[in-house]
């Protein structure tokens, strides 16, 4: 896995924002899987998910990294498109 500027950004400690991606529920859409903001701690889906409201929070607020909500000891930074 590469290494990147943009983890030194990420707070590990940082709490979830929700349970589950709201902008999901408001659309009566389920997500297939939940990503957490390592910035701010926002919730949203993945990619796999028809409203990729992670990805939308990155284009919204420049937050470069992520990680699963639940599983997966991986990161991803949306700018290098890539798992650190």
């Amino acid at each position: 896995m590469a290494r990147c500027e943009h983890l030194e950004l990420a707070d590990h400690k940082l709490k979830p924002s929700d349970r589950t991606c709201q902008e999901c529920a408001k659309a009566g859409q389920r997500p297939v899987e939940l990503r957490m903001c390592l910035i701010c701690g926002y919730v949203a889906c993945c990619d796999s998910t028809p409203g990729r409201h992670a990805t939308r929070h990155f284009r919204e607020t420049g937050h470069p990294v992520m990680r699963p909500l639940k599983g997966g000891d991986w990161i991803w930074c949306y700018v290098h498109q890539s798992y650190m």
